[in-house]
């Protein structure tokens, strides 16, 4: 039946696609953004190529950088935490952060530049928070995260033989039957991965909901209290002023105690107070946990693990769902399949809400508007990343890269959708994949004498704008 224009049922049906295309824009926007950050090691050495590296901080180095970013801070407010990054084969680069900033510290220790990779954080950003305040970006991804869920499992149950015609692609048809043999044959190809991101996303976001209703009804409130027993429990401050804490030392009780453990991050809490204590997060070869936290008072002396190697099987399922979400688990191996498979999550989300949009088509309930708006979305977000790459390097890492992304995004609907035909999809996918070439030509130029891993990402640039070139080759319904 063909709903009149105009009418009360029409305009509700707009707004209801309107919402609809709404979520699936959120959607494509986390999956674009994860697929992305997987590598972001390699992407913040990338966004800042000339930074002194080194493979390996020793505990006196450690040392030497905690004391450094303290004299870097004097006249500024007493920090709250400072975190020593350790080198890893994926970021060789130690890194000292207090509540002031964060800087690049050489293999002695000394601090050899500020770290502002705002490039990268930005893109983290729009992954884990939409940019949103922290609690709220949280529950809205986590709710997305069900959503998708369920989306998958529905798509699954919609199609009785979607696992059977897995191979099945019926490119010489109409194109809308070819679309429709994609969406169902990527989605099955990717379902184990979209199904454990979908839900350790959910988990790690829809948890500050679970962790602030208990705290409101147990403990006044007090979120420490909630996560102490996973995370362990923080000492009573002492703001009475004292020497700096002997990071060196702790590091060398960690390597006798727990030989196996390779330290990441050293956390020294309320430095330069009475109240000060230390903590090492070091990973555990062959484990799915991103760590076993190690605690150490002042002095270097042992206090313990928390537990998320070895205790409560919650606690050990909690440190697990950060690396099966983000894939940071087994190397660069598995960060090339959750790349992929994140970017057949793009392809899923897009070609099913295309899809969508030409059923309303030829239903006649209109969506030229939605169309372009959707291929603003597509084409345009991951256009505006590339844009925000040279943004970043004419204004400086200060730059406000994501009111930049928002606004220039929203703006970009409103016109599309006032304008239709100003947004073709195959002139966008066009112009991306010119600026995907030109980006990475020019980064390759400037910084040929870059180490090997970082020349590696701008070869992964070109390779992607073949892609876009060869996507746009093919006439759409």
């Amino acid at each position: 039946m063909r709903v009149m224009s105009g009418t009360p049922v029409q305009r509700a049906l707009g707004g209801h696609a309107a919402i609809g295309l709404l979520v699936s824009a959120l959607l494509y926007l986390i999956a674009l953004s994860g697929s992305i950050i997987v590598i972001h090691d390699r992407w913040q050495r990338w966004e800042q190529p000339d930074i002194v590296e080194t493979a390996t901080l020793s505990p006196a180095a450690v040392q030497t950088a905690m004391q450094a970013a303290m004299i870097r801070d004097r006249g500024k407010p007493p920090t709250t935490h400072l975190y020593v990054r350790m080198p890893t084969e994926d970021l060789p680069r130690g890194v000292v952060t207090t509540d002031h900033g964060a800087s690049y510290v050489d293999g002695a220790g000394d601090i050899v530049g500020r770290e502002a990779h705002n490039w990268t954080e930005f893109l983290i950003g729009l992954h884990e928070y939409l940019h949103l305040p922290a609690t709220w970006g949280l529950i809205a991804v986590g709710a997305l995260g069900v959503a998708l869920a369920a989306l998958v499992i529905t798509g699954v149950l919609a199609h009785p033989r979607i696992v059977r015609d897995a191979f099945r692609l019926r490119m010489r048809q109409d194109p809308q039957i070819a679309r429709a043999d994609w969406h169902n044959r990527i989605g099955v190809w990717t379902l184990p991965f979209v199904l454990a991101v979908a839900l350790t996303g959910a988990f790690i976001g829809l948890g500050s909901i679970g962790t602030s209703v208990l705290a409101r009804a147990y403990t006044g409130g007090k979120l420490e209290a909630i996560y102490a027993p996973v995370f362990g429990q923080e000492p009573t401050p002492n703001p009475a002023k004292a020497t700096l804490p002997d990071v060196a030392t702790a590091l060398a009780a960690l390597h006798t105690r727990v030989p196996h453990a390779v330290p990441t991050y050293v956390i020294v809490h309320e430095p330069g107070t009475a109240g000060q204590h230390v903590q090492i997060i070091a990973e555990h070869p062959r484990r799915l946990i991103y760590g076993e936290t190690y605690a150490f008072d002042a002095r270097g002396g042992w206090r313990g693990p928390i537990g998320l190697a070895d205790g409560a099987i919650g606690q050990q399922v909690a440190a697990s769902a950060y690396n099966l979400h983000f894939g940071n688990y087994a190397g660069l191996p598995v960060e090339i399949a959750y790349m992929l498979f994140g970017l057949g999550l793009c392809v899923v989300t897009a070609t099913g809400t295309s899809l969508w949009l030409r059923k309303r088509q030829r239903r006649g309930l209109g969506g030229t508007r939605l169309t372009a708006c959707w291929s603003v979305v597509i084409w345009g977000s991951p256009l505006l990343i590339v844009a925000l790459v040279w943004l970043r390097a004419i204004a400086g890492p200060d730059a406000p890269l994501a009111t930049v992304f928002w606004v220039v995004l929203a703006g970009s609907l409103a016109v599309a959708a006032a304008r239709p035909s100003w947004f073709p999809d195959r002139a966008l996918r066009t112009i991306l994949a010119a600026a995907l070439i030109v980006t990475a030509g020019i980064h390759l130029l400037l910084f040929r004498t870059a180490p090997a891993p970082v020349l590696v990402i701008d070869v992964i640039v070109l390779g992607s704008s073949l892609g876009a070139l060869m996507l746009g080759r093919r006439k759409t319904a």
